[in-house]
This record gives C-alpha cells, structure tokens and sequence, in this order.
C-alpha cells in the first residue's frame, strides 16, 4: 500500500489555483483522467464548505470523484505513473527545443517556466491516492469510506526516483533529446492517411527469429537498420521476391526488435506517395529513426507519381533525411511496367530518344541502394521453416507427421512459402488445444 500524503501541506484548496499557473505543462491534463481530475478538483475547489447543508453539491463532488477513480481504473495506471508518462510526453516548447538542441542553448526565461510548472507537478504527484479520498471524505461527510484507487507502480523513470524535479531539468532535457515527445514517443508505428500521419495502436509483427529460410537478405537489412539507429550513413532499400516469402513480415519485425531504440514505422500506401517529400520533412525533425514502409510496389506504364518516390530516394536540393529511410516490398524486380512495343526499333519514327525513357523505367529499382533477393521457398527451406514454427509453438507431432501433412498443406493450399508454413502451423495449434481441451 502507498503510504498517505500529509494532507496538511497539501491541499485542494491551494492546489487548483497553482495548476491554473502552468505557463508551459498545461496540455498535462487534456486528456480523459486530467480532465475528470481537474472536474474533481474544482468542485472540491469551489464547495470546500458542502458539508450536510447542500446535497446537490455533495452528490457532484462524488460523482466527480467516481468519475475520476473509472478513468483510473480504465488506463489500469498509478497516479504517480500516469502524471509522469503524461510529462514524458508532453509537447511543449520545452520539449520540442529539448529535442533539437543542448539545455544551455534554450532560453532563461522558458527553462524558469519548466520549473516553475515541475515544482507543481511535484506536489501533484505527491497526491497518493488517499489523498484524493481523504478530501472527498471531509468534503462530503458520507458515512460510507471513499474508496481509494491504488494501482500498483510501475513505471521506473527518473523522476520517480528525484527529490526536486526542478533541479532535474538537465535530465528531462535529456530524456527528451533521447526519446522526443508528442505521438512519435507514444506510438511506434503510423500511417499516412488523408494527409496525417495516424497512430496505430497494436502493431501487427512478428519476432524477428521467426524469420527463417532467408538468412542472408535477412542479415543484410538487420545490418543496414542498425546503421540507421547508430547514425551510420544506411540505405534504402527494396525486398524484391515472390509472394508469401516473408519480405513485410520482415520488415515489421524490425520495429519489434528495435522500437525500443527509438525506431519507428511510418506505412505509406500508393495514395500517399506524392506526400513523400512532405513527411519527410516532418520524419527530419524528430531524433527517432524511421522506417517509411512501402508494400508490394508497382507503378503502371503511364503513372507518374514515382516520381515523389524518386525525389524520397535520390534527394533533391534539400539535403537527404538522416534518419530516414525507405523500405520497399515487391514482387517484380523492375517496378514500372514495361512492354515490348516500347523498345525502340530503328525502322520506326518513334521517339528519337525511346531508349533513355526505357531505360529510366528499367533503373528505376536500381535507386534503391540496396536490393534484396527473397527466393520461392524450395521444399527444404518449407520445412525448415515449418519446423521452427511448430517447435516455437511446442505442437506435439512426431516429424513424420508434421513433414507428410505440411506437404499435403502446400499442395492443397498455396504453394511452398513462408506464408503458407506459418498459415498451416496456425491451424495445428487450433487443432491441437480443440483436441486437448
């Protein structure tokens, strides 16, 4: 249990009007639980004196109380813990500057702001959660104990752990540089849809061992990725092979492994290619690094808009994004369609220079910087991939077995591929707990 705040230093009374004096952290509360805290706060703020006299009053200030303790108990967080991640993230122009620059380069007057605002979300902070309904408890004079919202903690920051935030500026500052703030340091993987970048809650991927059957591409984009998180020059890259061969689920799996260091994944489907440049420019800002993930990629004969991608992959007079780069999948080695009317023949009056517009279309996938092979699966690399899958999920099956019906899989179903094994191992396991339970 959490021990309870000396509720004669801290009070209700005092505290709403300091939270109304945040000159930088205000955005702190604007969200579900700050809001039903600021609702309580200001209902215990404005009738500290309901006592039996007012009922009317009495029932708000339990409802904002209830309301409060729901909101809690949805997000399944400590209080200590939801004040900190909600500063951790916040976007300000402390943490914005924070980001880009060294502490002494930001300005007097805003790093005394931070202060001021940190010496509040202290004494905030130091609510425990008796607290809140010790107050309401006074407040009211309900018969009935004011049940407390005691989540466990369990988050381990730095703050936690500081006696005067105020004097921790440096590390905030850090931790920011480090980390960055707003949605980038939320979420770890988006996608740009309507010209915003949309947070996806539960990424779809896969352990990165997982992965088998192609072990050297998979090194390969493994070696480039961890260039790009130690700021080492890395390169775009397309996965070109055939269908089912785990080149997206490669690719995703990287962000399971690195989102950790600061790597993040930002999908981009055809619809948004003329956007390219711009969220670049939004990617360059940030100190993550990131991946913009481009899915079975193909251009038709007459469509131009590559050319945003070209601008991505080759750089134009706005020097090239760091800690940016281009992963594409694709299940053709040339990406814009060619015909063979378009080769040029001497004895025709086409174009005079047919052969260099043929010739743009072929080297297109060559800008990419690296290009990665996956190969169809052969019956071998199957079952290999087959048996991993099986011995992860601790399917009981004698090899004979498990080789003879993942064959008759294949050849019911799609073919030999990553896909199908991981398709076919899924459906064991269903078979298996049916038969087991």
């Amino acid at each position: 249990m959490m021990e309870t705040a000396n509720t004669s230093v801290i009070s209700s009374r005092t505290l709403y009007p300091q939270i109304a004096s945040l000159l930088v952290y205000q955005d702190v509360f604007d969200c579900a639980i700050g809001q039903a805290f600021l609702a309580l706060l200001q209902r215990l703020y404005t009738d500290q004196s309901v006592q039996n006299s007012n009922a009317t009053a009495t029932t708000q200030c339990l409802k904002c109380y209830g309301l409060f303790f729901r909101e809690l108990a949805i997000a399944d967080l400590s209080w200590p813990d939801w004040l900190v991640k909600r500063i951790l993230q916040d976007d300000n122009p402390f943490s914005q500057q924070a980001q880009r620059k060294s502490l002494e380069d930001i300005a007097m007057p805003l790093q005394q702001a931070v202060k001021h605002d940190l010496r509040i979300l202290q004494q905030i902070y130091h609510c425990e959660p008796n607290t809140f309904s010790h107050w309401v408890q006074v407040a009211t004079q309900v018969a009935a104990p004011v049940i407390p919202w005691d989540g466990d903690r369990q988050s381990d920051d730095f703050l936690h752990h500081s006696t005067s935030w105020a004097s921790s500026l440096d590390q905030l500052a850090g931790y920011y540089h480090r980390h960055g703030v707003g949605q980038f340091a939320q979420y770890e993987a988006f996608r740009w849809l309507d010209g915003t970048l949309h947070n996806i809650l539960e990424p779809d991927w896969l352990p990165l061992d997982d992965i088998v059957g192609y072990d050297t591409p998979k090194a390969a984009l493994v070696q480039n990725t961890e260039c790009l998180l130690a700021g080492l020059p890395a390169l775009n890259v397309l996965l070109y092979g055939s269908r089912g061969s785990g080149k997206s689920s490669l690719v995703k799996a990287l962000l399971g492994q690195y989102k950790d260091q600061g790597l993040r994944l930002v999908e981009v489907d055809k619809q948004g290619f003329r956007a390219l440049p711009e969220i670049v420019e939004i990617l360059r800002q940030q100190p993550q690094k990131f991946i913009i993930f481009v899915d079975d990629l193909s251009f038709e004969e007459d469509d131009d808009i590559f050319k945003s991608l070209k601008v991505v992959l080759e750089g134009s007079i706005r020097a090239k994004a760091s800690n940016v780069v281009v992963y594409a999948t694709s299940n053709r080695r040339h990406l814009v369609r060619e015909f063979f009317e378009e080769r040029p023949r001497p004895s025709e009056a086409h174009e005079i220079h047919n052969w260099d517009t043929v010739q743009e279309k072929l080297s297109f996938s060559d800008r990419f910087g690296l290009t990665l092979t996956f190969e169809p699966a052969n019956q071998n690399t199957y079952l290999d991939i087959v048996h991993h899958l099986a011995q992860r999920a601790n399917l009981q099956l004698d090899t004979d077995t498990l080789e003879f019906r993942a064959k008759q899989w294949a050849t019911r179903h799609n073919g030999r591929s990553g896909r199908t094994a991981r398709q076919f191992v899924d459906f064991l396991i269903g078979e298996q707990a049916l038969t087991t339970s």
